[in-house]
């Protein structure tokens, strides 16, 4: 199995961020939803940027929030704070899911809904191939390129096997730590509570 180390690549600390990229929070950003989040971004304009939380696992299982999914016991991930209540997928199944947009590395964003439970009902989908989440991260124009400006986020290249792992809990720390630069290593050794040492 390959390391998360050989599976994507630190971009140099001025790099824009782009569709197909993901963000690694660092350890300071306070917020319930992105603290120790790695977010993949499926969008990103000058009207703003749209992203899903890889790596924040829900109790739940698909099959208990959606109809038509009976016996699939798939994980649900919450994607990020807006809009809650909406289901969004990310897949590598290409074009036989119709209306599904491309992102990079062979990784597909949305489509239709009818065409995916009929692949999972079929077996025509393995677990590694689709994540499901509710909700997204969303961002106005220029928040993200603020956010970016405040090192509120590290900006990695990532291959598909990453994007599409299942994630403990310490994933964001390992990720850090292969980035190879000190400033990263401490940032993965900091406490979750400030006051312990």
């Amino acid at each position: 199995m390959q390391t998360e180390q050989n599976l994507f690549t630190i971009l140099p600390e001025d790099k824009v961020a782009e569709r197909g990229k993901i963000l690694i929070s660092e350890p300071f950003l306070s917020d319930i939803f992105f603290y120790r989040s790695i977010i993949y971004l499926t969008d990103h304009t000058s009207e703003g940027s749209i992203g899903f939380v890889l790596n924040k696992e829900l109790d739940l299982k698909i099959s208990d929030a959606l109809e038509g999914f009976d016996g699939y016991d798939a994980t649900l991930y919450m994607g990020g704070p807006v809009a809650p209540d909406t289901l969004h997928y990310i897949h590598t199944l290409g074009k036989i899911i119709p209306n599904s947009l491309e992102i990079n590395n062979n990784i597909f964003w949305g489509g239709d809904i009818d065409a995916i439970r009929y692949a999972i009902k079929t077996g025509k989908v393995e677990a590694n191939q689709i994540k499901f989440f509710l909700g997204y991260s969303g961002w106005t124009a220029g928040q993200l390129e603020q956010e970016l400006t405040e090192n509120s986020w590290v900006i990695a290249s990532a291959k598909q096997e990453l994007v599409m792992n299942s994630y403990d809990d310490d994933a964001w720390k390992r990720m850090l730590r292969s980035l190879n630069k000190k400033k990263y290593r401490i940032w993965a050794d900091f406490p979750e509570s400030p006051d312990m040492n």
